[in-house]
């Protein structure tokens, strides 16, 4: 991948996250407005008075207008829960990865470079990338006589490195949006929770009877707020402890193959001296 086609696919990422938020912020709030504040999920079809007994739709509604942008926070993390699957499943390419890298491997010990290479482009994967540049500068440095062994293998190391430079970005794209969620999820819920104890307060501190509907509605808000503001949270941090590991895991493979074909240069030099 060049460094051009890198940035495009950057820029077209950073459009995506935009867009899915923004989106995201629409649906909701049509949910919220349309769905759950049907007149229907209320006791006399009023939005203003109690939800209907186990109704949750109305319910959620009652959690006010904190409620829309924390379904905000839970469908945003949705959408890039599946977009982070997507991406690893195309970073992965065709075929196991294990089964991908064997196979090079042994046409390296039989000095196919050529064969070697068709494999990757048939793989196309990020480590079949990766290992293309790393083929490409191998058959490259094959019948160069002017450089020394150590140059040579620098040079390798070199292109591994710059290859992995331009591919990994990707793989971790995105993942910033996982930890941001799981820390404002909680903070918003925190909010809408504040909000609604100071209803409940204020439906208590009045002179004479306590107004019931003020009271219930307070507790509401706090409480459909807190759930979904814990539930966001958590979510996002299962998501990003699972996309890291399994980015980490990745990364450790396309570590090990670069290795692997610099030692076979390495010792194919050796052979030839």
């Amino acid at each position: 991948m060049s460094k051009q086609g890198s940035s495009f696919k950057e820029a077209l990422s950073n459009a995506f996250a935009v867009s899915a938020i923004l989106i995201a912020f629409i649906i909701c709030y049509l949910l919220f407005v349309n769905v759950m504040g049907n007149p229907v999920n209320f006791e006399g079809g009023n939005p203003k008075g109690h939800a209907l007994e186990g109704n949750y739709l109305g319910i959620i509604y009652k959690g006010g207008f904190i409620v829309p942008i924390l379904m905000t926070c839970v469908l945003v993390l949705v959408i890039f829960v599946f977009e982070r699957l997507i991406t690893l499943s195309r970073a992965k390419g065709k075929g196991r990865i294990n089964t991908f890298v064997r196979k090079l491997q042994g046409l390296l010990e039989a000095d196919k470079i050529e064969e070697a290479i068709a494999e990757c482009d048939k793989q196309k994967g990020s480590l079949a990338n990766v290992m293309k540049a790393g083929l490409s500068r191998y058959r490259d440095l094959q019948n160069d006589k002017e450089l020394e062994r150590d140059q040579k293998i620098a040079s390798i190391q070199q292109s591994f490195e710059e290859a992995t430079a331009l591919e990994l970005p990707m793989l971790s794209k995105n993942m910033v949006i996982f930890t941001t969620l799981a820390s404002i999820s909680v903070l918003i819920g925190l909010i809408g929770t504040v909000l609604g104890m100071i209803r409940a307060f204020a439906a208590l501190a009045q002179s004479g009877a306590p107004d019931a509907l003020a009271l219930s509605q307070g507790i509401s808000e706090a409480l459909v707020n807190t759930a979904f503001g814990i539930t966001g949270s958590t979510l996002a941090v299962i998501a990003f402890n699972y996309f890291s590991s399994t980015i980490d895991a990745y990364t450790f493979k396309i570590d090990e193959a670069g290795f692997s074909l610099t030692q076979n240069f390495a010792a194919s030099l050796r052979s030839k001296q």
